[in-house]
């Protein structure tokens, strides 16, 4: 498996936690940050709202993500601020990754609640693994809904995972939460880079003040990304791979099917959810980037 992290000792514990944590930014840069965050707000577009997902009884979204913002130059604006600060870090840090998405995240008072998942898959992640780096801006602690995780659990569950693939843990969610979650309390411009496959979730902001963050999700340099989208209504036992560029996170909506995008294989797909006594078992299990099969090496390939 392709390394993650620089410094030996923090790859040693990201492979078995799925997770480090770090300093990041100077109060300079996260002082900076938050300006601009300002500054730029009013040229956003305003989130996605769930009438217009296009999905029938999708629900409440109740979380504010540059990323599901109705105007793309707004999240290209963001990207950028982002990137060229956060860029010089992360590259003292990981070994040789490119960043495909930044959201800023904002938690008004008693609102943002992050429901439990996992990120999607954005590339092969029996080849690699992709990460987000994940920086608070103002001290993230339990009171106003920092990032919580199920140490351990990356790529054990949900091996393919897009916006419109049911998730094996759905039926499990209240008792992960109940019994499984560390809290991750957080100073502003310190981070947590963690896995995209592991189990996270992040509760709502209990404390009259703006809980601000930056994520940035960052994949290997040479891996091209991908992206899993299920057409339920149509061909519900069958996931296609799609190959996408950079841009393509620009422009989409996560819960429509992307247009123009070319198909690079198919797997197959059977919708079943596991009960909690699975899930403890699997979290002490291999993980499935254990195999030593690549995703190109398993799925049906579709040239076209």
């Amino acid at each position: 498996m392709r390394r993650v992290l620089k410094n030996i000792e923090w790859e040693d514990k990201f492979i078995k936690d799925g997770y480090i944590q770090i300093p990041f930014i100077s109060p300079k840069e996260v002082a900076e940050l938050k300006a601009l965050f300002f500054d730029t707000l009013p040229e956003s577009g305003g989130q996605i709202t769930s009438q217009e997902t296009g999905v029938e009884d999708s629900r409440f979204i109740s979380y504010d993500f540059t990323f599901i913002d109705r105007n793309p130059d707004y999240k290209r604006k963001v990207f950028k601020i982002i990137t060229e600060y956060f860029e010089p870090h992360m590259n003292r840090i990981l070994d040789d990754f490119r960043p495909i998405i930044a959201n800023y995240i904002r938690k008004k008072a008693d609102t943002g609640e992050v429901p439990l998942h996992e990120n999607w898959a954005f590339a092969d992640e029996k080849k690699c693994t992709t990460v987000s780096i994940w920086c608070p801006l103002v001290d993230s602690t339990v009171e106003n809904g920092t990032l919580q995780v199920v140490p351990g659990s990356q790529k054990r569950f949900g091996e393919y995972r897009g916006p419109m693939i049911p998730w094996e843990l759905d039926g499990i969610k209240d008792e992960i939460i109940k019994n499984h979650l560390v809290p991750l309390e957080t100073k502003a411009g310190d981070c947590v880079i963690l896995d995209d496959s592991i189990v996270h979730y992040s509760a709502i902001n209990k404390t009259p003040g703006l809980r601000l963050a930056i994520q940035l999700i960052c994949v290997p340099s040479e891996e091209p990304s991908i992206h899993y989208h299920l057409d339920m209504q149509n061909n519900p036992n069958e996931i296609a791979v799609l190959k996408v560029s950079d841009e393509f996170y620009m422009e989409f909506n996560p819960w429509k099917k992307p247009d123009g995008v070319k198909v690079i294989g198919k797997v197959p797909f059977v919708n079943r959810r596991i009960d909690e006594q699975e899930f403890k078992e699997r979290l002490k299990a291999p993980g499935f980037d254990q195999s030593k099969l690549g995703f190109f090496q398993k799925v049906k390939q579709v040239f076209s």
